[in-house]
């Protein structure tokens, strides 16, 4: 209670640019639009067949988790936008928004590392390379270049320091190692998923 009446005096933000505001609503219907396609799946029971049937329970827990994920970051990008602390404390609302800008850049980079090994014959096949792979990459690098504005704007508006953004760059490989490594090596052990290695 005490926690709620706080946040509701806490003094107003200076205003976020127009451009920022822009910014952050498009963050927030990039993040939906992820969510809601993750719901499709779930709707259309996309895993239940073809090739995923034999492991659709294993790949729902994760693409949940991922759904999970993704509306936290609609919620965070509206929050960032906003003139005064709702729901959450500011350091809270900063610290998420550096661990978005810092898993989605993570991502792009290793990305992109993983086509340029493509691209010198040095890991897969480039013809793996398509042009839905290049469109996905470069959705994410629009997501990184506006987490990185909404965090270096709220940062400076909400006057936070380099503890919630240094906080936020170790939620970066947390976030992916436990989607990318973690869920995925305890949903294989108990036999939802195949072990690494086996089809």
């Amino acid at each position: 209670m005490s926690s709620t009446t706080s946040l509701d005096r806490s003094p107003a933000f200076a205003p976020p640019a127009s451009g920022v505001t822009v910014v952050g609503l498009i963050m927030a219907v990039w993040c939906a639009g992820f969510a809601a396609i993750s719901i499709w799946f779930e709707v259309t029971d996309y895993f239940g067949t073809g090739e995923y049937a034999d492991h659709a329970s294993g790949l729902s827990v994760v693409n949940w988790i991922v759904t999970a994920i993704k509306m936290v970051g609609a919620t965070v990008a509206l929050l960032a936008i906003a003139r005064r602390p709702r729901l959450v404390t500011p350091r809270t609302v900063g610290t998420l928004l550096w661990a978005a800008f810092a898993t989605t850049t993570v991502y792009v980079l290793g990305s992109l590392l993983q086509a340029a090994l493509m691209l010198a014959g040095l890991s897969g096949d480039a013809e793996g390379i398509t042009g839905a792979s290049v469109a996905y990459v470069l959705l994410f690098i629009v997501a990184a270049a506006g987490f990185g504005v909404l965090a270096f704007s709220y940062a400076r508006r909400a006057e936070l320091g380099r503890r919630e953004m240094l906080l936020g760059a170790f939620g970066a490989p947390v976030v992916l190692g436990g989607v990318l490594v973690v869920v995925p090596t305890i949903l294989a052990a108990a036999g939802l998923l195949p072990v690494s290695g086996q089809g």
